[in-house]
């Protein structure tokens, strides 16, 4: 039922043949972003089940075709270059809506495109999904919290965000997806799911892309110093890609549409961290500060109970045993091999 007392029609079917009695219907699946960081790890996720056809669509201003490349050419894969601000046409039963760049440098690199991914973006995807009556889940962020005030974050606080900032067409841009998905649920009856996510770190991450897990291990294994960012005390929680890839699926896969945070709740200072990153990769390298960016958050850290209590989810790769696994991917990229 739709909330203005009109029934809404159910969602037509991709094709006749979903129906027909000898067709075996594949499920057909679109990502949105899924030539980036984690859009490539839910791709090999889902394409380990040889029921999903997975479509991606990426424009490849942050992703990379090399995150894909053991699928390029397999039957039940596709790849298509298209920006998720124009509108696009096909048959699917799930979209996994993760097209947008997530960090500072890429986002405030072109403020205006992002905040356009955001909206635009959103609506299309959401405008497919009611054409052919798909589910579809947004990847939200933990920067719909801002700078929080409460601590730490569950999914009904609403959050403390600079409408006008530097960061804002990121943070601003992704409430209002949310708004967006939100509206379609009601006023159309589409299946919708809200990840909010938090620092992901993995293989396949951006080198230079100004998060700071990415940072410290790309200098440690440059042997350049590690900079925090001052105070150093500001802290973040940080979830492996495989953890939050698994999170992803369960919440589509199950019967609440969210908004539910995905994240690590394990929280560490910057310093912790650097701390961390040089005892593992470089012993050798000095720790040093520098100034820090605008509306910078002073805490992250989800609250999962959620989570635990409607997805049975909590992550299992613990930093310790992640950040070696990141190590050996960046020195594969920077081409530094490591001292025996």
């Amino acid at each position: 039922m739709a909330s203005n007392g009109q029934t809404t029609k159910s969602p037509p079917s991709p094709s006749p043949l979903r129906n027909s009695k000898f067709f075996q219907a594949n499920m057909r699946i679109l990502v949105t972003g899924g030539a980036g960081f984690i859009g490539s790890h839910l791709v090999d996720r889902l394409m380990q089940n040889e029921k999903n056809e997975v479509i991606v669509v990426d424009n490849y201003f942050t992703g990379s075709k090399d995150n894909l490349k053991q699928w390029i050419g397999h039957p039940r894969f596709e790849l298509i270059r298209h920006d998720v601000t124009e509108p696009l046409l096909v048959e699917v039963d799930q979209i996994y809506h993760l097209a947008c760049p997530a960090s500072p440098i890429f986002y405030k690199y072109n403020p205006v495109k992002t905040i356009k991914t955001n909206v635009m973006g959103t609506l299309n995807m959401l405008g497919l999904a009611k054409r052919v009556g798909a589910r579809i889940l947004l990847t939200s962020t933990s920067e719909v919290y801002g700078d929080p005030l409460v601590h730490p974050q569950e999914e009904s606080y609403w959050g403390n965000v600079n409408p006008i900032g530097v960061r804002s067409c990121y943070d601003e841009g992704k409430r209002v997806a949310e708004t967006l998905m939100f509206d379609y649920h009601r006023q159309h009856g589409i299946e919708i799911r809200i990840a909010r996510i938090f620092n992901t770190y993995g293989p396949r991450m951006n080198i230079d892309d100004g998060r700071v897990v990415s940072n410290f291990i790309a200098q440690a294994i440059r042997g350049e110093s590690l900079t925090v960012q001052l105070p150093g005390t500001q802290t973040r929680s940080f979830c492996y890609v495989s953890d939050m890839v698994d999170g992803l699926i369960r919440l589509m896969e199950g019967d609440n549409t969210g908004p539910i945070n995905i994240g690590n709740p394990g929280e560490f200072t910057m310093v912790e961290l650097a701390e961390t990153v040089k005892e593992l990769i470089n012993p050798n390298v000095k720790i040093i500060s520098v100034e820090n960016t605008p509306d910078d958050p002073r805490q992250r850290k989800p609250d999962i109970t959620k989570a635990k209590e409607l997805l049975g989810w909590e992550p299992k790769v613990k930093l310790r045993d992640g950040v070696p696994l990141m190590e050996e991917d960046f020195r594969q990229r920077l081409a530094v091999p490591k001292k025996v």
